[in-house]
């Protein structure tokens, strides 16, 4: 059973540090975070509140059920989804959910995925605005980025926040889950930002600082030729590895 307090308090401060000056990934009211909070709710950062000095009160516990159905809306028109999410609190003197709210909903919803966190990194995204973004992000440079972020990454083409961004994500991610067997860890978002998820708090702030580690190598070996990507055969002894798969188990621990 999931205690409530315990994984509010895990969001707050998973909120705070990825809104930390220094990782460069959210600034102003920038991004987002959420958890599951029950069988059938979650919580949400609340719109308008910013990420380094969140409190409990900028965190909204809405119904999976309710938030899930504008997938399937006939309308999702602007003012449909900011009725329907409002309608969705468990509280209605809560603050109103994120625009991004269906994006958690769903995503909260894949196998060993807990904790959300959807930032908008400097250098993650002077890859997502670049013209050949998707190439460069299509392999892998080094063993702790496989750990932390997975052997690949869901690529989405630049889409309008909201119900259609959410929409859009629904369909990439089955199609990973069907190509791969397993949730991914990392999702890049043209001209947009980046998303990470996982079973711990810690594995999603681990995803999103390793990105952003990569993002810079990634950059700067434009300066030398271009990224010397590792072999598929290579990603994929990393990935499967018993050390690295106990190496990871650890890191997902560690707050």
């Amino acid at each position: 059973m999931i205690d409530r307090q315990q994984r509010l308090n895990e969001l707050i401060g998973l909120s705070h540090r990825l809104g930390d000056p220094w990782l460069e990934a959210a600034i102003l009211g920038e991004g987002n975070t959420s958890a599951r909070a029950s069988d059938t709710t979650f919580l949400v950062k609340a719109s308008g509140f910013q990420l380094p000095t969140i409190t409990e009160d900028g965190f909204t516990e809405v119904i999976f059920e309710k938030v899930l159905s504008l997938l399937e809306a006939d309308d999702i028109s602007d003012q449909a989804v900011k009725t329907c999410l409002a309608a969705a609190r468990v509280s209605q003197e809560a603050a109103h959910p994120s625009v991004e709210t269906i994006l958690h909903g769903l995503l909260l919803q894949l196998p060993d995925v807990e904790f959300v966190a959807h930032t908008h990194p400097v250098a993650v995204n002077a890859i997502t605005c670049a013209r050949d973004g998707e190439k460069a992000f299509a392999g892998r440079l080094f063993p702790d980025e496989i750990v932390c972020c997975g052997p690949r990454y869901v690529w989405i083409p630049w889409t309008d926040p909201g119900a259609p961004l959410a929409r859009r994500v629904h369909v990439e991610v089955q199609r990973f889950l069907d190509e791969e067997g397993f949730a991914p860890k990392v999702i890049v978002m043209q001209n947009h930002g980046m998303i990470a998820l996982g079973p711990t708090s810690a594995s999603v702030e681990n995803a999103t600082r390793m990105m952003v580690k990569m993002c810079k190598i990634l950059l700067g070996t434009y300066l030398l030729g271009g990224p010397n990507t590792l072999s598929p055969a290579a990603v994929e002894r990393i990935f499967t590895r018993p050390d690295e798969k106990y190496r990871e188990r650890l890191l997902e621990k560690k707050d």
